[in-house]
């Protein structure tokens, strides 16, 4: 074996470099003059989408003198949290706080078990009836009892006064169950026949395969459902009458339609400091939960999303 052989099939010898990738063509001028109006463009929907949020805030933590003027902008003037202790010190906004989040879990749960069995029945072609019953929940998408009859239905139920109220009358929407429907129809047959092979029966392969394929779909899903029902007042007002019931929400209505006072021990100008920007301070306090949790899911609802509309 000569030296050179020696040295190239040793330890140490070198390995060969990487090929280079060919670079591809450079993007023209019209390429770029599309990429830096599309980024001025995005950060003007940003900050238009953005304002109104930034504004609220920092009228919340503003005094009573600077808010009336009309001097508050994206930035606090006279900073303060006297309305934000009021609030949070009056024992009725906690109790329909707890309210919220006791209705929001309990009909976000009701609402994607429903809607997750619906979804997978509707997916299996071989199913029969399933027109009908594709055409009955896209009936209910555009036609509906109408207020009245609803009221008179959770009444006669018995359903007034309690979390049912909230959870059962809009358990399902239908645009969440067509899209779950399609995402499910996209999953490859093959994956239910091998666990009918295997053994499992229609809820083993619901449960054991189908969801945890899913996982991106039922968090959007959750996130839908989650935030709807956090929002939701109209339901609330028209079948809970007492106060201890009421969700957050309700809260926040009574004070914006001024049915919620201030205290009238209170000096004058801790009444006008109060007034002014107790709307603020509610509605801060009303987003922030929802509002922090959005971060951390986004990811899931884009792409819970786009799987879900692979499939008409």
């Amino acid at each position: 074996m000569t030296a050179v052989e020696a040295t190239a099939s040793g330890p140490t010898a070198a390995p060969p470099p990487p090929p280079r990738r060919p670079r591809g063509p450079r993007p023209g001028r019209g390429y770029r003059i599309f990429q830096v109006a599309n980024a001025a463009f995005l950060t003007g929907v940003v900050v238009v989408t953005l304002f109104p949020f930034v504004n609220i805030v920092a009228r919340s933590f503003s005094q009573e003198r600077y808010i009336v003027t009309g001097k508050v902008t994206l930035w606090p003037k006279g900073f303060t949290v006297q309305t934000y202790g009021h609030v949070m010190s009056d024992p009725m906004f906690w109790i329909n706080y707890r309210n919220t989040v006791f209705y929001t879990v309990v009909a976000t749960v009701v609402s994607m078990v429903l809607t997750t069995s619906y979804a997978y029945v509707l997916s299996k072609r071989q199913l029969r009836g399933r027109p009908v019953l594709i055409g009955i929940a896209l009936f209910t998408m555009f036609f509906n009892g109408g207020l009245i009859p609803n009221y008179v239905l959770v009444s006669a139920l018995g359903l007034r006064n309690s979390v049912w109220a909230i959870a059962l009358p809009n358990a399902i929407s239908v645009f969440n169950l067509l899209v779950m429907k399609s995402f499910f129809e996209s999953l490859p047959g093959e994956l239910e026949e091998a666990s009918a092979v295997d053994g499992l029966g229609t809820y083993g392969t619901l449960l054991r395969v189908v969801l945890p394929l899913s996982k991106a779909m039922i968090a959007t899903m959750i996130l839908f459902y989650a935030v709807s029902f956090w929002n939701s007042w109209f339901a609330a007002f028209l079948y809970l009458d007492r106060l201890d019931l009421l969700p957050v929400t309700m809260y926040l209505r009574n004070i914006i339609s001024g049915l919620t006072g201030t205290d009238v021990s209170m000096s004058s100008d801790t009444a006008l400091q109060i007034q002014a920007n107790v709307k603020a301070v509610a509605v801060v306090l009303t987003c922030l939960p929802i509002t922090l949790v959005y971060p951390f899911i986004q990811r899931y609802f884009v792409s819970g999303v786009l799987l879900g509309a692979v499939k008409g």
